[in-house]
């Protein structure tokens, strides 16, 4: 007897295979990126974003290391949605207002800035949150760092989530082990945190992230032993006991505005600004030791790896095709007003001056 395949069999074995090609062609979400996504539709992009960062930095030479510190804390949370850049609301509680976020994260009126002037040019076009990769890579390359075709086509969330904010972000407090899970938990790994960390080769640090090194660390009565003892002494004439920690100090000691490997060769001596940063090199037997001296001894080793570590985070999440939205101002979501400016509107039905406008 001949053996027939039914009817059932045949239409399993269709589904599970146009299922396949499917996920072929489609992947995660993340593949749907691509560096030529505004060339039809926005091809100055990257130069207006560019031209903006020129602009600002020359009054203000650590808006680079700001502008991808707001890339690294939007892409932790929620993914690379832009949720960080939105306000309150009566309905969105700001990611801006979580501990690791409030009085340190900054650069959100060079933002505005760069989302104005491509509105100008191509109104509705480039999200938000491709504003913030398209800022940080500027914002490498402007400080001497290395450049890369930055993956575009991020689409802007809805909703921010400040509990998010509050745990998934490192904090400089962090011990090595607690700061690598957070990577893992979005899909990164130990040379990831290495390299990523290594952006901190330019910028500034307040007192306040690192004034538990100088004193009394993890409760001893005595500063951390792993900090060089002439680091110790400049930083406690910066930051005295009991200050109110808004004192401000390079996180490169070497070559502060300056994009290069620096900061590995820092560590190497103790001179790591922050304890996460030093227990990058100081945590004995941990595997980013190797990686921080590779990194010390060959800068071209070390772009690499950042270029491909901020490609990888930037690919965390992202919402593409039809999810979220472009929104028209980095702030808010289109077609609502942020808690300031529903408050300003307010003030002015009811014939009173905003406090703005004095």
């Amino acid at each position: 007897m001949a053996v027939t395949r039914s009817s059932s069999t045949c239409d399993g074995f269709f589904i599970i295979s146009l299922l396949i090609i499917v996920s072929l062609l489609f992947g995660t979400s993340s593949a749907q990126l691509n560096a030529t996504f505004y060339s039809g539709t926005c091809p100055n992009a990257s130069a207006i974003v560019r031209s903006t960062i020129q602009q600002a930095l020359q009054s203000d030479p650590r808006i680079g290391a700001s502008l991808i510190r707001l890339h690294f804390h939007d892409c932790f949370v929620n993914g690379c949605d832009g949720s960080l850049l939105l306000d309150d609301t009566g309905s969105i509680q700001s990611e801006k207002n979580a501990p690791p976020n409030a009085n340190s994260t900054r650069g959100f009126n060079v933002v505005d800035n760069i989302k104005t002037a491509l509105e100008n040019a191509c109104p509705g076009i480039v999200s938000c949150s491709d504003v913030l990769a398209l800022a940080s890579e500027a914002s490498v390359s402007l400080a001497g760092g290395p450049s890369w075709s930055v993956l575009l086509g991020r689409r802007d969330g809805l909703n921010a989530n400040l509990t998010g904010a509050n745990s998934s972000l490192p904090s400089p407090f962090e011990g090595l082990n607690n700061i690598t899970s957070k990577f893992v938990a979005v899909g990164l790994n130990t040379t990831d945190v290495v390299a990523l960390s290594g952006a901190h080769t330019f910028g500034r640090g307040k007192c306040v992230t690192f004034n538990n090194r100088l004193f009394n660390f993890s409760g001893t009565g005595n500063p951390d032993p792993t900090l060089n003892s002439t680091l110790l002494s400049s930083l406690q004439q910066i930051c005295p006991q009991n200050s109110s920690g808004s004192g401000i100090t390079n996180l490169d000691l070497t070559t502060p505005d300056a994009f290069d490997n620096s900061y590995f060769t820092n560590l190497q001596s103790n001179n790591g600004l922050l304890q996460s940063d030093q227990e990058l090199f100081s945590n004995s037997g941990s595997a980013t030791v190797a990686v921080v001296n590779s990194f010390a001894s060959n800068q071209t080793l070390f772009f690499e790896a950042f270029v491909q570590s901020m490609i990888n985070m930037g690919n965390i999440s992202p919402l593409t095709g039809s999810s979220g939205e472009i929104r028209q101002d980095c702030k808010v979501v289109n077609g609502q007003s942020s808690a300031t400016e529903a408050a300003d509107i307010q003030l002015q039905s009811d014939g009173l001056v905003s406090v703005a406008d004095m």
